[in-house]
């Protein structure tokens, strides 16, 4: 396992993270401790959940394990955690405001059974409160001990960049990390969010960097998932719907590339998919996300995984996002006419 430094804090974290979303979920508490052994075992450090995942269950099972491990153990995990959104509540159980966020820092503390959280990351823009009363909010938290580092989910450059400048002008704990969807099939976060992140040095921890499980190469053009799949439950959900991916060519180029490299590497293509992510700049951390021990396994051989500058380019080719010429220009071309290499921060 590779470490780096969590953003431009002096934390290490393994390059590898791993996510619980399906804990409590598609994955029983049984299997989940199973999961976090194994991915201690394999020296992986930063585990990373929300208070919304499974309605609060995620935190909980997470905070059992800690619980019942070896304090050699329990101290060596970087614990990372969201508040944004409802969890079961009055009108106020929402948002990013000081009150909110107040309690859901306090549950999650609870959940977890630890005194301080080491990631606390707002899990979404909030619209309506104050960035101000947020991030004021924040900083309280870090000079009094429940929060170590803050930082960002799923914001926008702007939004990212309006909160570096608030908080550094005031003297506030500066945001560290920004967790934003990124994989082979969702590269436009580079037009202008890994950018913002370079210029403010925030280390990015993507999630989904399989793409639903798209990039794994199981699905097919010719026919709809069924069965006991992610997309055969509700071919429709969320971000890796099959009716939104399946009509793309791309889809079926950038698959077929991570197909041809694995074949040709002996290896799955999930962790093609993987290794390509971990080796984009600003990329603190990539957050797996396993149903099984079995599928956390695959994904933990991503580790020892280096795609060389011609794969690299095989896929940047076949993933290519095709930016419109204004205002970004030719995508991976700057002002000058000069190649752009986004594998180098």
């Amino acid at each position: 396992m590779e470490y780096r430094n969590l953003g431009r804090t002096g934390c290490a974290v393994s390059h590898l993270a791993l996510g619980t979303m399906t804990f409590g979920d598609e994955t029983d508490e049984a299997g989940a401790h199973e999961q976090l052994d194994r991915y201690a075992d394999a020296g992986g450090n930063l585990i990373d959940t929300a208070d919304v995942y499974a309605g609060t269950v995620s935190e909980e099972i997470v905070g059992r394990w800690l619980a019942d491990r070896p304090a050699s153990v329990r101290d060596s995990m970087v614990v990372a955690t969201k508040g944004r959104f409802p969890t079961g509540g009055d009108v106020n159980d929402h948002g990013l405001s000081a009150r909110h966020l107040g309690r859901a820092l306090d549950a999650s503390l609870t959940r977890l059974g630890i005194d301080t959280i080491d990631l606390y990351q707002v899990h979404s823009w909030d619209p309506v409160t104050p960035v101000e009363e947020t991030f004021r909010f924040l900083d309280d938290a870090v000079r009094g001990g429940k929060i170590r580092y803050v930082g960002l989910s799923n914001y926008t450059g702007w939004q990212l960049q309006k909160v570096v400048d608030l908080t550094e002008h005031q003297g506030w704990a500066v945001p560290v990390t920004l967790q934003p969807q990124y994989n082979l099939l969702v590269r436009e976060i580079e037009w202008e969010i890994v950018p913002a992140c370079q210029a403010n040095g925030l280390g990015m921890l993507p999630w989904s960097p399989l793409g639903g499980g798209w990039l794994t190469g199981k699905y097919s053009r010719d026919e709809a998932p069924t069965g006991a799949t992610r997309l055969g439950e509700d071919p429709e959900r969320g971000v890796e719907a099959y009716s939104r991916r399946s009509p793309r060519q791309r889809t079926w180029d950038v698959i077929d590339a991570v197909r041809s490299i694995a074949h040709d590497r002996g290896v799955s293509m999930a962790q093609v998919a993987l290794a390509w992510v971990a080796q984009r700049p600003m990329v603190s951390s990539v957050i797996l996300g396993a149903r099984t021990t079995e599928q956390l396994e695959d994904n933990l051989a991503a580790a020892e995984l280096r795609l060389t500058d011609a794969e690299m380019d095989s896929l940047d080719t076949a993933s290519d996002p095709a930016a419109a010429d204004y205002p970004y220009g030719k995508p991976g071309i700057d002002q000058r006419g000069r190649r752009i290499d986004f594998r180098r921060a």
